[in-house]
């Protein structure tokens, strides 16, 4: 009888620690484990990454109890199949949520860039959003190899990127953001924005060349068809552009200098000898001054036909222009905005 009442206590005791062990490795597998208030927390895996320094240690600011962490990641064979990028984890998430989401949930995130001025803005922003560096994206924009083979120059290799937003892998190399890039310049120069650039007798790069133009000549995408048309009738006319922000991008670059601001272009300014000078030379400049907004681009395509020649800024509604048909007319629309400038004490 006594021996019955130990075996029976031992059986119960068994039990007990069986539920107890079974408890605690239910709740480290499936009990919530986050530490953070917001809804959600994103962090980064890098590529050829190292589970000790790039997983766990981004993750223990994050979490309640690490170990446990470890022990599920252990156990689920985490460790042997790290996968780089951007993962979300939501608040509540449980050991078992957490490895499942970083097995197999990377997120993609939102590129977005615009206007910028050279290859070198472009890499610095674009290093903002995806793992790849400037550097190696700055490389792999510039590299002569892959220029000529998709009909680039160093002069042109800027018109391959149209500004807008993409969704990628955060662990997108450089070369892979390049190749996608390459694929959304193919994709947005569809048949129909083709055979218009044809009707209008430009080259693809040319009508981004001169949408550069007009997108530094006007920040109002109302205006952008009326100064497109300006530039398409001096253009089609045999006429020199007379582009004042390429007179500017001539002075940057004679300078080495891309961070001056200018606002004043000077008579001394006209006679610097640059192919970006188009007060001096007829020719369309080598490639675009700067990444021109779609609109700027579709304003060049479908620019608006007019008989002006001229334009100018207009002091009374900043930020528009006044246009002539005559030489006549613009000298006087000029005489308004250089008294409205000298008023304003812009030297330059």
């Amino acid at each position: 009888m006594y021996i019955k009442k130990i075996l029976v206590i031992i059986a119960v005791l068994g039990i007990v620690v069986l539920s107890f062990f079974s408890y605690h490795i239910y709740q480290s597998i499936f009990a919530p484990n986050t530490a953070f208030e917001s809804e959600t927390q994103a962090i980064y895996i890098p590529s050829k990454p190292n589970y000790e320094k790039d997983v766990l240690k981004q993750l223990k600011p994050l979490l309640q109890d690490a170990q446990s962490f470890h022990m599920v990641a252990k156990q689920k064979g985490y460790m042997q199949n790290l996968k780089p990028g951007k993962y979300i984890l939501r608040r509540g998430m449980s050991n078992n949520d957490i490895v499942n989401t970083l097995r197999s949930a990377n997120t993609p995130v939102a590129v977005v860039f615009n206007n910028q001025e050279r290859l070198e803005n472009l890499a610095g922003r674009v290093a903002q959003q995806i793992e790849a560096d400037s550097l190696s994206l700055l490389n792999s924009f510039k590299d002569a190899t892959f220029l000529a083979e998709n009909g680039f120059k160093p002069a042109t290799a800027l018109a391959m990127y149209i500004p807008n937003q993409y969704e990628l892998y955060w662990n997108t190399s450089a070369d892979e953001f390049r190749a996608r890039m390459l694929k959304e310049y193919k994709r947005f120069w569809n048949e129909k924005r083709t055979q218009q650039a044809k009707k209008i007798g430009l080259k693809k790069q040319e009508v981004i060349t001169v949408a550069s133009i007009v997108q530094k000549e006007t920040a109002k995408v109302s205006e952008r068809k009326r100064v497109a048309g300006v530039y398409m009738n001096r253009y089609n006319n045999g006429w020199k552009l007379d582009a004042d922000p390429t007179v500017i991008y001539a002075i940057k670059l004679q300078n080495k200098s891309f961070d001056t601001i200018i606002k004043r272009v000077l008579y001394k300014d006209l006679e610097i000898d640059s192919p970006y000078n188009t007060y001096k030379y007829k020719t369309l400049p080598p490639g675009p001054i700067a990444m021109p907004d779609i609109s700027s681009i579709d304003a060049v395509l479908n620019y608006e036909k007019h008989k002006y020649f001229y334009f100018v800024a207009n002091p009374e509604k900043p930020g528009f222009h006044m246009f002539a048909k005559t030489l006549a007319q613009h000298n006087a629309n000029k005489r308004k905005y250089v008294a409205w400038i000298n008023k304003m004490g812009i030297k330059r």
